[in-house]
């Protein structure tokens, strides 16, 4: 009774596989009803229905559980499109994501790659030499600041590459203006670097040593030597470069283009860099003309003096010759006696003027020096031991240096005569009491002997002091002047030189120096 209102199409369509279930109100409860199709041999498909009554506490939570039942069969339905909606909304998400961090990345590198460009630009520009860029940013990161140490730089290094260009300038001026003064100076002058090649000669030198060519930059000194073939010149210049030593107004004599001209040579080195020689600098003076007009002004000066020394004596023999003939003339006189005097007179004025002529033959005939190796403080104690017993008012001290080497190269003759002529001329100055020094030194600078003669006497007038060797000046009543002149000869002749200072607190010091050889 429970199942007659099944239809036979239900019936149907559980035989053909769909699900046969129900639930049917029934009174107070429901009905439950399910059925399983199945086919049974020699008898054909046949459909069993099951049901059950379930009162109305159990239909509620069936109807309950059906429900949910339901609502999950509809989720489970609409699991697909809200999967794809999902999907497509994380999706959309994602891109959004990802557009917004692309956006910010482009930003952030945009705010660093194009200051860095702007860097890169100014970088380039500052490599062609525009040190007038500036890189414009307002960025207070660390990027900015970069950007403006940057900026700094440049700034700093245009106003170093002003000042360089200034500095510069100035010195291609000063250059420009040494060059002119050395093109027209009459002093030649020639530079050399540290290996002896010549790095500049000014036409003054070319015009002394005969040197036709311009064209003298870089080239050897050695050139110059075997050009102008003078031996001494070469010795000279060599000694004092391969020495190390600085050689002042050495004289020295130059054939060039005809005429023999006397050069004064020095020879300085430049100032070493990084203790390293720089070069050389060598100075030539013409003395050529300056040597013959103090020449001629020199003799003119010594023919007035011979005229005058000549004249003194020339008055008392003319005066006893006028009273000879005096007497001689008169008859009452007593000729012999007159004339015995005044021969006498005129033989002691002839001897005056024989002995001034001859000291002036002396002096116009000095014999050439002698070079040989000699014991410099032998020579001077030997002159010395010839004034000490007969001036017992005179103290002789003498100060050797060790540091000389022995022997040394000189004439011991003509150096005895300076030493005697220097200290005959101390003690009559000092009126024969007093006390004279003579000390030695070696100056390795100059490879020479320095020898100072000190006295206590009451020293040279600094008015005097630069005539004091001129062959026609003297301080002494009765001198000739000549003495002085023989020293400066002799030591001129050694390749020295000789000078006057004054002593403390009195007296005067003859400073003689002459390279040891």
């Amino acid at each position: 009774q429970y199942y007659r209102d099944l239809s036979i199409n239900l019936v149907k369509r559980a035989h053909l596989g769909e699900e046969f279930s129900s639930i049917l109100p029934m009174g107070q409860g429901q009905m439950i009803r399910r059925g399983v199709s199945f086919e049974i041999p020699d008898v054909g498909k046949i459909l069993v229905v099951a049901g059950k009554y379930l009162p109305q506490n159990y239909a509620e939570k069936i109807n309950n559980i059906s429900a949910f039942v339901q609502r999950y069969s509809q989720l489970k339905t609409q699991k697909t499109p809200f999967k794809t909606f999902y999907a497509i909304t994380l999706m959309f998400v994602t891109l959004l994501i990802i557009f917004a961090a692309t956006w910010i990345a482009f930003h952030l590198a945009k705010g660093i790659t194009v200051p860095i460009e702007k860097l890169a630009q100014a970088t380039r520009e500052v490599s062609k030499g525009n040190l007038n860029v500036r890189v414009e940013d307002p960025a207070s990161d660390e990027l900015g600041i970069l950007i403006e140490s940057f900026n700094q730089m440049i700034k700093d290094l245009r106003e170093s590459h002003d000042n360089i260009a200034q500095k510069t300038s100035e010195l291609e001026a000063r250059k420009k203006f040494i060059e002119t003064v050395l093109d027209n100076v009459t002093t030649g002058v020639i530079t050399l670097d540290a290996a002896g090649h010549i790095s500049s000669i000014n036409p003054s030198a070319l015009n002394m040593l005969g040197l036709k060519s311009n064209n003298w930059m870089g080239q050897p000194l050695e050139e110059i030597f075997r050009q102008t073939k003078n031996s001494q010149f070469k010795e000279i210049v060599e000694k004092g470069i391969k020495r190390h030593y600085k050689i002042n107004n050495k004289e020295i004599r130059i054939d060039a283009d005809g005429q023999t001209r006397t050069i004064a040579l020095t020879l300085s080195p430049l100032p070493a860099v990084q203790d390293k020689p720089a070069g050389w600098i060598l100075v030539l003076d013409d003395l050529t003309q300056l040597i013959k007009a103090q020449k001629l002004a020199a003799w003119k000066e010594v023919a007035q003096r011979v005229a005058h020394e000549i004249k003194n004596p020339l008055t008392p023999i003319q005066l006893s010759a006028e009273r000879i003939l005096k007497n001689l003339k008169s008859p009452q006189a007593r000729p012999e006696k007159i004339i015995a005097e005044g021969a006498q007179t005129i033989v002691n004025e002839a001897s005056t003027i024989k002995s001034l002529v001859d000291e002036f033959s002396t002096f116009a005939r000095l014999p050439a020096i002698q070079l040989q190796s000699a014991d410099l403080h032998q020579i001077i104690t030997q002159t010395i031991s010839l004034f000490k017993g007969i001036y017992t008012e005179i103290e002789f001290k003498t100060f050797f240096s060790s540091d000389i080497p022995n022997p040394i190269k000189l004439d011991p003759e003509q150096m005895k005569r300076v030493f005697i002529n220097l200290i005959d001329n101390a003690i009559e100055a000092m009126d024969k009491r007093g006390e004279i020094s003579i000390s030695t030194a070696f100056e390795p600078k100059t490879n020479s002997v320095r020898i100072e003669i000190a006295d206590t006497g009451p020293g040279v007038p600094d008015k005097d002091k630069d005539k004091l060797f001129m062959p026609h000046f003297s301080t002494k009543k009765k001198g000739t002047g000549l003495g002085l002149a023989i020293v400066h000869q002799i030591i001129s002749e050694h390749n020295g030189t000789i000078e006057v200072e004054d002593n403390q607190p009195h007296g005067a010091i003859f400073i003689i120096q002459v390279p040891v050889s």
